[in-house]
């Protein structure tokens, strides 16, 4: 019976011994780190819907997304593969975009970098780099080196310009090929 007590009283103090004051023996924060770098919230797989006096104008979804503040200022990081819908105030078919990461500012503009690729509902597609829709004219910009492909044409230029659904554009120094018939 002695045994038993002293297994007992053993095993009281091995479940005891891990249990101590909250912090002591845990590692410290990384420093270097501000809180200013840390994201007010994250969210996973995400659909944000845009709208203007209740049209919706555009739904992006991504794998990732986290809220940045900056005094007054707040911007979405969206990651993990983004895809935009951009909805024709007429009723025409959509522009989709897709890219490897975009921001969504504050004011609605949303940006997209790394392979972005935008596919108008007449089959016109623009791919570059990085590019900046304007939600106050609802304009599609960008100065990095992009290539638009039609059916019958493929231009390449630095600089684009074009309305959301892509059927007034513009192309800065341009080169190109067309297909004649």
């Amino acid at each position: 019976m002695p045994h038993l007590k002293t297994v007992i009283l053993l095993a009281i103090l091995s479940c005891t011994a891990g249990c101590g004051a909250p912090g002591k023996g845990r590692p410290a924060p990384a420093s270097g780190v501000s809180v200013r770098q840390l994201p007010a919230q994250e969210s996973w797989d995400i659909r944000v819907a845009i709208s203007d006096s209740g049209r919706q104008e555009a739904l992006i979804k991504a794998g990732h997304a986290a809220e940045y503040h900056q005094g007054e200022k707040k911007e979405l990081v969206i990651d993990g593969g983004v895809a935009v819908t951009l909805y024709d105030r007429r009723g025409g078919p959509p522009t989709l975009m897709t890219a490897g990461r975009g921001l969504l500012h504050d004011n609605q503009d949303i940006e997209a970098f790394d392979k972005v690729l935008i596919r108008s509902g007449d089959g016109t597609t623009v791919s570059t780099e990085h590019i900046i829709r304007t939600s106050s004219d609802q304009m599609l910009r960008s100065e990095k080196f992009v290539t638009i492909t039609k059916p019958s044409q493929t231009i390449r230029g630095y600089g684009f310009e074009s309305d959301d659904g892509m059927k007034r554009y513009k192309i800065f120094k341009a080169s190109g090929e067309a297909v004649s018939k």
